[in-house]
């Protein structure tokens, strides 16, 4: 079910009845930008990335939203631009992919890339050989960074991130992050996050100026999250209640039924 916190003074209750209450905490869509994470938010967690499945109706959803907000809508994800274009495939909607490490603010506009240091092609290496550790740890190289999966492996969790530890404590200087994420470890760049993404996002037209709502589940997402009072925003987590958020939904299906609740509060259907 949605749950909210009580400042919003609202029950928690069934989907159907608490979905149109969520929806009027929120401005007009006239006012706001919408800034949505994709796995495990709009989309169910797969074994893998690519296993991923848009569910019927989604993109028309989102399609509606689009054009409901005059365009201030945009897929926040650590996948590239790319794969979340092959997801939504016809559709290329306005994104904040890499983790920040670029930025389209206009649905099938330029993809603008953060000015970064990509990792050292030694090092990465090294990353990349700790997908030996273990059968079923998948690697997945974005360019900018890589991923260890272990959604098919859960039991080499603890090898990957010692092997990952004792590199690191080898090179303590090297301008690196590690992303814990659900069943997956994510080595990158320093100095660029979804955070930052969204800073320069809600810069840009058709953004600056909205009241930015964004929707995340994972520990990526709570950047965004510590940011949203300095933009005036709202966020909002799926499957926990993480700390500052002003609600929180328990899955993607009702962050999607949430979605079409707000067209139907403005009279509008997907």
């Amino acid at each position: 079910m949605i749950r909210n916190d009580a400042d919003l003074k609202l029950p928690i209750s069934s989907v159907a009845k608490s979905a149109p209450l969520v929806a009027a905490t929120i401005p007009s869509l006239e006012e706001c930008a919408l800034l949505l994470d994709i796995d495990g938010t709009l989309l169910e967690l797969a074994p893998t990335p690519g296993d991923v499945r848009v569910p019927t109706g989604l993109r028309q959803t989102i399609e509606a939203l689009l054009g409901r907000t005059s365009g201030a809508l945009a897929l926040v994800s650590g996948r590239p631009i790319d794969d979340i274009d092959e997801i939504f495939a016809p559709a290329q909607f306005p994104a904040v992919g890499g983790h920040g490490a670029e930025t389209r603010a206009v649905a099938r506009g330029r993809i603008v890339p953060a000015s970064i240091q990509p990792i050292d092609p030694d090092l990465k290496r090294r990353f990349a050989a700790i997908a030996d550790l273990a059968p079923g740890v998948l690697l997945e190289d974005k360019g900018y960074s890589l991923a260890l999966h272990y959604r098919l492996a859960p039991e080499a969790e603890r090898a990957i991130y010692h092997a990952v530890s004792m590199i690191r404590a080898e090179l303590p200087q090297a301008p690196i992050e590690v992303l814990p994420g659900k069943a997956v470890c994510e080595i990158k760049p320093a100095g660029f996050d979804k955070a930052s993404g969204v800073r320069d996002l809600m810069q840009r037209a058709p953004f600056n100026g909205r009241v930015p709502i964004f929707l995340g589940d994972d520990v990526t997402d709570e950047t965004v999250f510590a940011i949203m009072p300095d933009l005036r925003g709202l966020a909002f987590s799926v499957g926990r209640h993480a700390r500052g958020v002003a609600g929180y939904f328990d899955n993607p299906r009702q962050v999607r039924a949430w979605l079409e609740g707000l067209l139907v509060r403005e009279g509008l259907t997907a």
